[in-house]
């Protein structure tokens, strides 16, 4: 990849990334490693210190290209080798786990992160590349050109404005450049959720012995059932010394029930299988972070002239029911916008037309072809019989299979067949057995 030309010295960089999480730092890491000037503004007072997040970091390639080694390097907490989902009914917990031998071994299918410290290493390796970062500065607004392309941001304090002839927004998703940039218009309640966490210092012996792990296994675990009729779903995600347990909760369906998230949060934490894990645990922070939740439909443009928008900012995030992605979907669009401005610089066009290509580069890569596959989720995922009916109708057939009261009993098609009765239709049913079916 040809690196860039020598700029101009109205333009002190080649480029300005706005955000220091992992799309942001991988995108000043990738420019920085190949010589270009780029600064990296955070408007926290350190890297990672704004990130809310404890949970599963997917074996992601562009880590590797970014940081080779990066698997021995990064300070990642514990490698997961189970993935466990329960529905919570009335009175009823059902637990399917999922591991496997190749999970225990590197390459690893997925660790566990901790943000803040995460985030902060990536920055810094940004930094010994020949990044620059600020921290504790916003940046207000775009600057544009008479013809109207991106040139810069406005900034807080006394750098005031910085010109670039490249900008990457990667300033989350309430991303304010895109929307002044025309890229994308505010999101909607509809398509963002709220992650309310609480982190539980446990210590490393103890989580081995609770959760029946050696080493550095870890483990990540989902629940149903346990929001109050919000839709929406609870986790507990391993780190190394730590337990992050918390809920994701459809912002829409939250206001539509008048609860207060941190309320629900207490009730999750106070449930017999999740207490049992916590007993003693020392509170160490709550911490709450909006997601994007929208799936592919909710990705809007994604370039225009000087401008890149990656990460969360550009709604690269799905879940499925099953498998949630955000944060390696995050690095691999930092490293796309990266290696496109690359071209660009190297070139010295910087319009729409050349940037242009970070679009492309992302419909073909996974992250929009996988974003893509599940299109469909979102909607499945809107099903509130999904957070309420399903997991209690699942214990409630369970239940009876089970016990024994001395009378003949029944086969298991005579119990799902009665208890389906109580619950509603079975052809609605199969509605959402198909749609689920089509989702995934």
């Amino acid at each position: 990849m040809k690196a860039p030309e020598p700029r101009a010295r109205s333009a002190p960089f080649d480029a300005v990334v706005v955000g220091a999480g992992p799309a942001g730092a991988s995108a000043a890491l990738c420019m920085a490693q190949r010589g270009a000037s780029v600064l990296l503004l955070e408007r926290g007072a350190t890297a990672g210190s704004k990130s809310m997040f404890g949970g599963m970091l997917p074996y992601c390639p562009a880590a590797e290209r970014l940081v080779p080694g990066f698997w021995d390097e990064a300070p990642w907490e514990r490698h997961v080798v189970r993935r466990s989902l329960s529905l919570i009914g009335e009175g009823t917990s059902t637990t399917m786990s999922f591991e496997a031998d190749s999970f225990d071994s590197p390459p690893y299918a997925g660790v566990t992160v901790f943000r803040p410290l995460f985030d902060r290493w990536l920055a810094e390796q940004a930094c010994k590349a020949g990044a620059t970062l600020l921290t504790g500065v916003v940046a207000r607004e775009l600057l544009k050109d008479q013809a109207d392309r991106v040139v810069g941001v406005v900034v807080d304090g006394p750098q005031g404005q910085i010109r670039a002839p490249v900008v990457i927004a990667c300033d989350g998703v309430l991303s304010f450049l895109a929307e002044q940039a025309g890229l994308r218009r505010a999101f909607n309640t509809s398509q963002m959720a709220l992650g309310v966490k609480a982190l539980f210092h446990v210590g490393e012996r103890e989580i081995n012995r609770r959760f029946d792990l050696v080493r550095r296994q870890g483990t990540t675990w989902e629940f149903l059932g346990v929001t109050e009729g919000v839709r929406g779903g609870g986790f507990l995600y391993t780190q190394l010394e730590t337990v992050s347990a918390g809920l994701v909760l459809h912002l829409d369906s939250l206001q539509s029930r008048g609860l207060a998230p941190y309320e629900i949060l207490e009730r999750f934490l106070a449930r017999p299988l999740v207490a049992g894990l916590l007993r003693g645990a020392r509170l160490v922070e709550y911490s709450a972070h909006l997601l994007p939740e929208g799936g592919v439909q909710m990705v809007p443009r994604l370039s225009r002239a000087g401008l890149m928008i990656a990460g969360d900012a550009a709604a690269l995030c799905y879940t499925n029911g099953l498998i949630q992605e955000g944060m390696n979907l995050a690095m691999t669009s930092g490293l796309l916008a990266g290696e496109t401005a690359l071209e660009a610089l190297g070139t010295n066009d910087t319009g729409g037309d050349s940037l242009a290509s970070y679009d492309d580069r992302l419909k073909e890569s996974f992250v929009l072809r996988d974003m893509a596959t599940y299109g469909r989720a979102p909607e499945m995922m809107r099903n509130e019989r999904l957070y309420s009916v399903y997991p209690t109708l699942v214990g409630q057939i369970l239940q009876r299979m089970y016990a024994s009261d001395g009378n003949p009993r029944p086969s298991v098609r005579a119990i799902a067949r009665q208890e389906l009765k109580g619950q509603g239709s079975l052809p609605r049913l199969a509605r959402d057995l198909w749609e689920g079916v089509r989702a995934i």
